[in-house]
């Protein structure tokens, strides 16, 4: 799975690495019982402090998506198929309306990418 953080956001960076694992389990990319990168290792190829990879992984434990051991790391222990469903639903009526509009998928990412910042 790809990892991918922005400097420039004023996201922080900890809440874009908790997204990045948000997306793959949405995405499937990520399933129960799979194992995330030790927090050390992500940091560094991110290039960001140890602490904010932690602080992403403890938000995730905090909200049931992961579980975290000592010496074990971090690991996918669900998905949440309700919300999940909740927001395919929203984005598939989001796309629709903006079709309807005539915006095209880079205009609606525009539109979308404002409201994060």
């Amino acid at each position: 799975m790809l990892y991918r953080v922005d400097p420039s956001s004023s996201t922080p960076l900890s809440d874009q690495i908790a997204g990045c694992v948000r997306r793959g389990i949405a995405d499937g990319l990520l399933s129960p019982g799979d194992r995330l990168p030790a927090g050390r290792e992500l940091a560094s190829s991110l290039g960001v402090n140890m602490h904010t990879v932690l602080r992403a992984y403890a938000d995730l434990r905090d909200e049931g998506l992961i579980e975290l051991r000592p010496g074990r790391g971090a690991t996918v222990t669900r998905t949440n198929p309700r919300e999940l469903a909740q927001l395919m639903q929203t984005v598939r009526q989001l796309v629709a309306a903006a079709r309807r509009a005539g915006l095209g998928r880079e205009e609606l990412m525009s539109l979308v990418g404002k409201e994060f910042t």
